[in-house]
């Protein structure tokens, strides 16, 4: 049998590295790895207008969180009916990368990206003026590079820059926040091994993840994305924290679209 000369051929007998990683478990009160504190969030950069063939596009990192998005539209809408001549159509389309998580995926869209799609669409919607868009349909596409928690709260921020970006109007930005409940402990902008800690047991009691979708100058909630088990009291909490979260956020994001739109400005005439 004819040998592959150029293949690195590997060990008969190996193992997964998956084994060798240590498990996880959700941080009690103060034990938060690092110097962030409980309710303190991950450093963000954001960066708008990366993508040159896009209609608008950004790009943000909030600690080892890695997301791109673009914007394509409004374009005119191939299929109308009814609903088509009064509003615009804005649709969603999220992706993991396959190298973004710890095992890898596949390209094809799995039903959690589906899940995650509409959530995100259903988040943005409200903060979108679409009825000034008849007959047309924008388009939001989410790339995660890198899953390290909280992909859904900061793929709503970094959406909603890149429809800014895009000159699409807008009601207000839309802003993410992400909280893990452990107990009586809140880990505002959880990382994945706090975020999916303790996963093969499942939720205990008042336990789960908090995501919501916010505008801060109207200080609406756009969408609340929570699973798990808490009580009432709790979930309230929750969400309040994750409001301040996003206000926590807002400077960021409205001085990365202020250096957005200077660098789009015309020079000065002479």
């Amino acid at each position: 049998m004819p040998v592959d000369t150029k293949r690195i051929r590997g060990p008969e007998e190996s193992q997964s590295p998956l084994l060798f990683l240590s498990p996880n478990k959700i941080p009690e009160a103060g034990s938060r790895q690092g110097s962030r504190g409980n309710g303190d969030v991950r450093p963000v950069f954001v960066r708008c207008g990366l993508i040159s063939q896009a209609k608008g596009s950004a790009y943000l990192e909030a600690g080892n969180t890695k997301i791109i998005c673009s914007v394509y539209g409004p374009r005119e809408i191939e299929r109308k009916d009814e609903t088509d001549m009064k509003t615009g159509r804005l649709i969603c389309d999220f992706r993991l990368a396959p190298f973004s998580c710890i095992k890898r995926g596949a390209w094809i869209q799995g039903s959690e990206e589906r899940d995650l799609s509409a959530t995100l669409l259903e988040s943005l919607q409200p903060g979108v003026c679409l009825h000034r868009y008849p007959r047309s349909q924008i388009e939001v596409n989410i790339m995660v590079l890198e899953n390290d928690g909280s992909i859904l709260a900061h793929s709503v921020t970094c959406a909603s820059m890149a429809l800014a970006d895009a000159g699409i109007e807008m009601y207000d930005v839309v802003l993410g926040s992400a909280l893990r409940q452990n107990g009586d402990c809140c880990l505002v902008d959880p990382s994945y091994t706090e975020e999916c800690g303790n996963w093969q047991e499942g939720y205990g009691e008042n336990q789960g993840c908090v995501t919501v979708a916010l505008l801060p100058n109207l200080n609406q909630v756009s969408g609340l994305n929570a699973d798990g088990e808490m009580r009432g009291d709790t979930l309230a909490g929750a969400v309040r924290t994750c409001m301040d979260g996003c206000h926590k956020l807002y400077p960021v994001v409205q001085q990365a679209l202020i250096r957005a739109v200077k660098r789009k400005a015309p020079p000065p005439e002479k």
